[in-house]
């Protein structure tokens, strides 16, 4: 079963194991099983899974209280999520059916199905990007919801795959790959991997208990702060490399 999932100011280097800064830490609702994650204007916007358990949610960055809330009907694994202009776009796991929110109410306008399973979701400005759990990311119409595109992943010529939670960061995709506390950053052009983000160590022993993998990223391009998070992990953190 599949569940047990900057440029220049950052000057990111391409090595593994690159150091990291916790700038901050926010509250994070532990029992939130996090499967796609976005900042905007001062509040996340968080999608929830396991089958019963699935939500949207938009939180309070600062407080990690949860302002609104709409949970999916128990049979669907909700996944990632992307914001596109006045909408939410979440997608599910295995039933291949996604569904359209409006922003602010949260009012479900439509739903969607897709030929794959659904993973993580994000956006470049012009076109959707999802992956599926392979070593592949495809790309989507944004309004038609179709695939239009495919772009096969690789580091040093081997394909990558488990790619899961996305986010677009200043011309490049981040993909955490599940299972792990890595993060490649993708080529949006090549498919190629530019580097790689290691967040081994983020939470301490005893916060680890419980909590399971890393699989949430989130940017706020306005302030250039990256957001890293997990499924069921009691914290949220701002973090910063050398």
């Amino acid at each position: 079963m599949k569940r047990s999932t900057l440029a220049a100011a950052f000057l990111l280097i391409p090595l593994l194991g690159a150091g990291y800064k916790v700038v901050r830490t926010y509250p994070h609702d532990p029992d939130a099983y996090t499967q796609g994650l976005v900042y905007l204007d001062g509040f996340l916007y968080e999608s929830t899974g396991r089958e019963g358990k699935s939500s949207l949610r938009k939180v309070e960055l600062s407080t990690g209280k949860v302002l609104q809330r709409v949970d999916l009907p128990g049979a669907y694994f909700g996944e990632g999520i992307v914001l596109w202009k006045d909408k939410v776009i979440q997608l599910t796991w295995q039933s291949r059916i996604g569904f359209v929110y409006d922003r602010k109410t949260f009012k479900q306008l439509r739903s969607f199905t897709y030929s794959r399973e659904g993973w993580g979701i994000t956006h470049d400005g012009k076109r959707l990007i999802m992956s599926d759990g392979s070593s592949s990311l495809f790309f989507w119409d944004p309004e038609t919801l179709k695939e239009t595109g495919r772009l096969d992943v690789s580091d040093k010529g081997r394909p990558v795959p488990n790619l899961n939670e996305l986010e677009y960061i200043r011309g490049e995709i981040y993909a955490n790959v599940w299972q792990t506390d890595r993060i490649a950053r993708i080529s949006p052009a090549t498919g190629y991997v530019l580097g790689w983000l290691d967040l081994n160590g983020l939470l301490t022993a005893g916060e680890q208990s419980r909590a399971e993998v890393l699989n949430g990223i989130a940017y706020d391009a306005k302030q250039n702060r990256l957001f890293i998070t997990g499924k069921l992990w009691p914290k949220l953190f701002e973090i910063r490399f050398p």
